[in-house]
C-alpha cells in the first residue's frame, strides 16, 4: 500500500521588518512521499519570506506545470512563481517570463555545484528573477526540531532571519545569489 502524504500543522507569526509587514496565519502543509522533511521545511519558509494574502502553495511535487508556491491574479495571471531546491535554470527563467516575480530559494547538498552549473552560466537573467541560498545548518536544525504540530515565530530584519519553534532559536543571514528575492 502507498504510503500517503504526512501532514503538518502550522502556526507562523510572521515579522518582517525589512517590508513592514506582520501577520499571523494557521496552516496546513503537505510532505509528499518522496519529498524530504528538509524540502517540505524550506516551503513553509519560502511562505514566510515572500508571503502576501493571496500567497498559496502549488499542489506538489508531482504537478510539474506548477510552483511550489505563487500568487496569481482573479484572472489567472501569475504575480509570483516561488521554487524551492535546486531547479534548471531554465525553469526559472520560463516563469520569470510569464510571472511578474520569480523567486527560487536554493539549498542542499550540492548547492554550490548546482550554482556553478546552473545559475553563473546564465547570460543577461530576467530583471525579476531572484535566487536566495539558505545554508544546510540552519536547514538541517529545523528539520530536527521538527513535530507535527509547528509553531514557528518568523523575523526578518536587515536580511537576517530568526525564527523561534518551542524552546528553541535559530538565526541565519541567507545569500542573496541574484535579484532582491528579500524586497
Amino acid at each position: 500500500m502507498a504510503r500517503g502524504a504526512t501532514i503538518y500543522r502550522v502556526h507562523l507569526e510572521l515579522a518582517n521588518v525589512d517590508r513592514g509587514l506582520y501577520a499571523e496565519r494557521s496552516l496546513s502543509i503537505a510532505q509528499h512521499p518522496s519529498e524530504t522533511l528538509e524540502r517540505t521545511l524550506v516551503r513553509l519558509l519560502a511562505y514566510g519570506l515572500r508571503y502576501s494574502e493571496d500567497l498559496e502553495f502549488g499542489r506538489g511535487i508531482s504537478a510539474t506545470d506548477e510552483p511550489d508556491l505563487w500568487t496569481r491574479s482573479g484572472d489567472g495571471r501569475t504575480i509570483e512563481w516561488i521554487e524551492v531546491g535546486q531547479p534548471e535554470m531554465k525553469r526559472m527563467v520560463k516563469a520569470a517570463r510569464h510571472a511578474e516575480r520569480a523567486t527560487l530559494i536554493a539549498f542542499g547538498d550540492g548547492c554550490w555545484r548546482w550554482k556553478k552549473a546552473e545559475l553563473e552560466p546564465l547570460v543577461d537573467p530576467p530583471k525579476n528573477l531572484s535566487v536566495l541560498f539558505v545554508e544546510d545548518r540552519f536547514v538541517q536544525d529545523l528539520a530536527a526540531s521538527a513535530e507535527r504540530q509547528l509553531r514557528w515565530s518568523l523575523t526578518i530584519s536587515e536580511g537576517i532571519l530568526f525564527l523561534s519553534t518551542g524552546q528553541q532559536s535559530f538565526e541565519t543571514t541567507p545569500e542573496i545569489w541574484l535579484g532582491d528575492p528579500l524586497g
